[in-house]
């Protein structure tokens, strides 16, 4: 199922949340990382090929991507230079990888906590009929300020037909209150071949 780009779904609960005091409006907002709505910070590497791009995000945070050597990390921050610093900059998988065109944003009473996106993560235990690893669909959830930006939890899509509504629960559960570099990153709903060769 793929996201609508730059629509909004907004569904008012009580935060399942023990630590979320009261009923909130948690919303689902959607964002485009595609290059054309991005500002590309210089040119491309000549040796590697790797680019970085700065894309709008929601309530005045940016989306920061790096690719390089056919992997891409994914940040979150008020700045490129403040998205650079948090550990999602790091959170590089260990197969070839890259992210969605759409960031699905989850927030609190308008307020983002955390993002979903798409992944494709190479298989390398399986071609495809160009000799190459086949590609996989994962869903990553982020968690975003206040507190440092790092990854939450992974859905795998083909193994959970409900991966999307599994991705937003565990958004709405856990991100909040993940403790980044302390905190297990989650695998959520059954595990498939996406989980595992996302060993970083």
């Amino acid at each position: 199922m793929k996201y609508p780009a730059f629509a909004t779904i907004v569904v008012a609960l009580a935060s399942a949340n023990p630590g979320q005091a009261g009923a909130q409006t948690i919303s689902s907002f959607y964002t485009s990382t595609a290059p054309k709505a991005c500002r590309m910070i210089g040119k491309p590497n000549e040796e590697d090929g790797s680019t970085t791009r700065v894309c709008p995000g929601k309530s005045g945070l940016v989306v920061l991507i790096n690719e390089g050597d056919l992997r891409e990390v994914v940040s979150v921050g008020r700045n490129r230079a403040a998205a650079a610093r948090e550990p999602a900059a790091q959170a590089w998988f260990g197969p070839f990888s890259s992210s969605g065109d759409t960031v699905e944003w989850r927030a609190a009473d308008s307020k983002p906590f955390a993002i979903i996106q798409r992944w494709q993560i190479a298989d390398n235990s399986e071609q495809d009929k160009r000799g190459g690893p086949v590609s996989r669909a994962m869903l990553a959830v982020t968690r975003l300020p206040p507190g440092e930006v790092c990854h939450v939890a992974y859905v795998d899509v083909a193994a959970n037909p409900n991966a999307n509504e599994l991705a937003r629960q565990a958004a709405d559960d856990f991100a909040r209150d993940f403790k980044c570099g302390a905190d297990q990153v989650k695998t959520i709903g059954q595990s498939g071949r996406t989980t595992s060769p996302t060993k970083r």
